[in-house]
């Protein structure tokens, strides 16, 4: 082993500045057996570094290497297995357990006690040895007796010291002395031994002649030693003087601590009261006021605010520790609880009165037919209330019930002023709306001020074709489609009733954003979420005369997750139960005077409800409008099916011409009242959602109306009104039936077309038969040069043809054309003159044919027709010009 250990050092372990001082010879536990040695070594530089290395016999070879390396401060714990009995087992746990068998047992012990010894000197790192015998670690502590090979290598290394230079220099002048020094060494140890002899008899000489001092300096110290033992009597008795001293500061110090305890006891006691004193004490004034104060007057007010408030702040105190048996604040307790039940049922008798005398007030009911339509302001008594708004606060904080009493009556007595007032309201804006002049009663069947209809208004079941003359009179009757006559509706009419309904949602909204605004400081319901809602509550039924009944705890769960923007609402609509029957009522009636309405009250309804919900998405306000928006977008779609309604039941006359339709001229009108109502207007698409229902109904029944059409042709029908949707459409701009207007255009076009070309064939007929006849030869496939040989097609015949029509004929033919469709147009559109050009143009396209087909057909014939292109002209403009 030994042999082993200095080829390691010299091999391994010296070319890395390390020393080796503990080895075993060690295979892995329970494997086939392949041996290694484990070294601990240490570093040779500072600062000392300790590793555990393992070393392994290489496989091509001889020679030594290190297979792995651990740091000797990973190492957590050291098992030997055993520590009774011998084992060569052992493990090693660094940052994982490795198990390991020595060669032999005192291999084992002597490279663990290595481990403990560099684990002491160098690293002083708690490694827990398991199972290793105590005395083989307390072996390792004395140094100089049976050292383990590590050991005794590391206590020489402790015990070299290098030579210092003046060391070196007497070495050196020594070695210089004695010329044979280095060639005879055994001669030059002999001289030093003699020099050394010398030197210690010397030193033996001169200690036996410092014997004599040596006896002064005892006798010295004996001396010294007697005064010690003097002073040590001396201090003996001073000690005994200051013990009785001791025993009277204790005493003082005693008592000291005795009077400062029964100080701090005092102060604590006096703070004690001063805190009684200072917040359960309430003065007289606000006693009195609690018992006698003015609830009428400002300062009386005031004064009571400032006593609730003090009450408030006693009774809700929080006592210390003990406080409450005490006699005078149990009696002060049942004096604060005494007032505030006596304030509070003096503050809600005070309100009901105040209450009930509001609700039984009529000076502020409106007079029927009054100049001015508006509701009453009810400002005066909001401020008047909101001066107890802190009253109601403190009611709220302390007694519950009372407080929830009141909140009812005010909304009972509210309701029922609010329903009169608003009730009268409504009757004069119904009786604005439908006129009180007898004309009016007359038209709407009203009787007497209640403003109801009661008569029934007249409806156009059929649409009838009266003739060209009578029909722009007649087409203004179709505007409302269906319930009143718009000859007495005008445009007028309709303003005045787009004001009265906006004066009505004017009135309303400042009315119920006050009134909520007023119930939520008066009320103190904007803050936080509360248990119990005063009218969310059930009614509470006494049992026996005297206690209520409690809620049930699913009650009372249900309530608690209330919050107070609940609260207002709940009574907000029992104040104002009648607001949404009243403006139903009245869009009913503004519905059943002229259908159009409804466009007026869709627009106004929808920025109000856009208004609301702005300002409270959850208010009352916005809630009503919205529901009140969703009858009046119904009765928007009923106005729409009933103008569609109406066209499907349109019939025409079959002795007169058709021209522009009544529901054509209808949508006209429409159009043109939506888009000035529905200008900027938030529910936009509303409108176009029913633009696009009517055009696509008057499309539908233009076309079944030109097919029923026995007097003018379809063509004319179809290009008329359709230029005129056209027409209409391009002048409002409505960007929704963009693709409409094209369509529109489309077929005005195509029908303009077909009925100039079915038209054109009648003037020229025997030469059209004629020259169809060629090209059907030629689509045969004979050549166009031989047509002319065919019996029936040839110049003869052609000569003939053409002779029939000369240019007097040819301008008579045009002349009665033209009287023709002068008697299907209408006038009211004006299209005469652009189908006389387009006939003009189709014209002279036939004209150009026939001349092509006379030269391709016919060459070198010389065959022309008997008049000419500026001829046909001429023929055109005189014919337009004499009519």
């Amino acid at each position: 082993m030994t042999a082993i250990k200095h080829a390691l050092q010299r091999d391994i372990f010296t070319p890395n500045d390390e020393r080796l001082l503990g080895i075993v010879n060690v295979c892995k536990a329970g494997k086939k057996k392949k041996n290694c040695f484990l070294c601990a070594t240490v570093s040779t530089e500072r600062p000392v570094q300790v590793k555990v290395v393992k070393v392994k016999k290489s496989d091509k070879g001889d020679f030594y290497k290190r297979q792995q390396t651990w740091e000797l401060r990973d190492l957590t714990e050291v098992d030997a297995k055993d520590a009774s009995k011998e084992n060569p087992e052992f493990d090693l746990h660094f940052e994982k357990v490795y198990r390991w068998l020595a060669s032999s047992t005192a291999e084992k012990n002597s490279f663990i006690s290595c481990i403990w010894k560099l684990n002491q000197r160098y690293l002083r790192k708690k490694v827990e040895f398991v199972n290793v015998s105590s005395q083989l670690l307390e072996e390792s502590v004395p140094s100089g007796e049976s050292q383990s090979v590590a050991g005794g290598d590391e206590d020489a290394l402790d015990d070299y010291q290098e030579l210092s230079t003046r060391e070196e220099q007497d070495i050196e002048g020594m070695m210089e002395m004695c010329e044979y020094a280095i060639s005879n060494a055994e001669a030059f140890a002999e001289q030093l031994s003699r020099e050394l002899q010398v030197l210690d008899g010397a030193n033996i000489q001169s200690i036996m002649a410092s014997e004599k001092q040596v006896n002064i300096l005892m006798q010295l110290l004996d001396e010294a030693l007697g005064e010690v033992d003097t002073i040590e009597g001396k201090l003996s008795s001073y000690e005994e003087m200051l013990q009785s001293v001791k025993e009277q500061m204790d005493q003082i110090s005693q008592s000291n601590r005795l009077i400062q305890i029964s100080n701090t006891n005092n102060v604590k006691l006096l703070d004690e009261i001063q805190f009684l004193v200072n917040y359960m004490d309430l003065s007289k004034g606000h006693i009195r006021a609690l018992q006698e104060g003015d609830l009428t007057s400002p300062k009386g007010i005031e004064a009571c605010i400032n006593a609730s408030e003090a009450l408030l702040q006693c009774m809700n105190v929080a006592l210390r520790p003990g406080h409450d048996k005490l006699m005078a604040v149990t009696q002060q307790q049942l004096l604060f609880a005494e007032l505030r039940d006596t304030f509070a049922r003096r503050l809600t008798n005070h309100l009901n009165n105040v209450f009930v005398h509001q609700g039984h007030d009529q000076s502020s009911t409106l007079v029927q037919h009054t100049a001015e339509m508006s509701l009453p302001k009810h400002s005066p008594l909001h401020r008047d209330l909101l001066r107890y708004a802190k009253l109601m606060e403190w009611l709220k904080n302390t007694h519950r019930e009372k407080y929830e009493g009141l909140s009812r009556t005010y909304v009972d007595y509210m309701s029922r002023l609010y329903e009169r007032e608003i009730k009268d309201f409504f009757e004069v804006a119904k009786v604005k709306m439908a006129g009180t002049s007898k004309e009016a009663k007359g038209k709407f069947g009203l009787h007497g001020s209640s403003g109801k209809l009661t008569g029934s208004t007249s409806s156009l079941n059929k649409l009838t074709v009266q003739g060209s003359n009578s029909r722009r009179s007649q087409s203004s009757s179709l505007l409302d489609m269906g319930n009143m006559s718009a000859s007495d509706l005008d445009v007028a009419d309709r303003t005045k009733f787009d004001k009265i309904f906006e004066q009505v949602l004017s009135e309303l909204e400042p009315l119920c954003l006050a009134e909520q605004d007023f119930i939520s400081k008066f009320f103190k319901l904007q803050q936080h979420p509360i248990v119990t809602p005063p009218l969310a509550q059930p009614e509470t039924e006494e049992v026996d005369g005297s206690t209520p009944s409690k809620m049930p705890p699913q009650a009372e769960h249900r309530h608690s997750m209330s919050s107070e923007k609940d609260i207002v609402r709940l009574m907000m609509n029992k104040i104002f139960q009648s607001i949404e029957t009243e403006l139903n009522s009245l869009i009913a009636l503004g519905d059943k005077i002229d259908s159009f309405n409804s466009l007026y009250m869709l627009v106004k309804m929808s920025h109000h409800v856009w208004t609301a919900e702005n300002v409270d998405p959850a208010s009352y306000l916005s809630t009503t409008l919205g529901n009140v928006l969703v009858t009046v977008k119904r009765n928007f779609d009923k106005c729409i099916s009933g103008q569609i309604r109406q066209m499907e039941e349109v019939k025409i006359s079959k002795k007169s011409k058709v021209g522009i339709l009544l529901f054509v001229t209808a949508f006209e009108e429409f159009a043109e009242l939506a888009e000035t109502i529905f200008r900027n207007a938030e529910r936009r698409g509303d409108l176009d959602k029913a633009y696009v229902k009517l055009i696509r109904a008057v499309f539908m029944n233009v076309e079944k109306v030109a097919n029923e059409s026995q007097k003018t042709p379809r063509d004319v029908v179809m290009m008329e009104n359709f230029h005129h949707i056209f027409s209409t459409l391009s002048r409002l701009k409505i960007s929704c039936l963009d693709a409409e207007r094209r369509e529109a255009k489309h077929k005005y076009t195509d029908h303009l077309q077909s009925y100039v070309i079915n038209s054109l064939g009648q003037p020229l007929e025997k030469l059209n038969h004629f020259f169809e006849g060629v090209e059907a030869r030629v689509a045969q496939g004979v050549r166009e040069e031989e047509v002319s040989y065919q019996l029936a097609f040839n110049k003869q015949e052609l000569r003939k043809v053409i002779k029939e029509y000369p240019g007097k004929e040819v301008k008579k033919g045009l002349d009665n054309l033209y009287k023709k469709v002068d008697k299907h147009l209408c006038e009211e559109e004006s299209l005469l003159q652009v189908v006389w050009h387009s006939m003009q143009d189709e014209f002279i396209r036939q004209y150009k044919h026939f001349e092509d087909l006379i030269g391709r057909c016919y060459p070198g014939s010389g065959i022309t027709m008997d008049f000419t292109i500026q001829d046909m002209l001429e023929y055109f403009s005189s014919i337009a010009q004499s009519h």
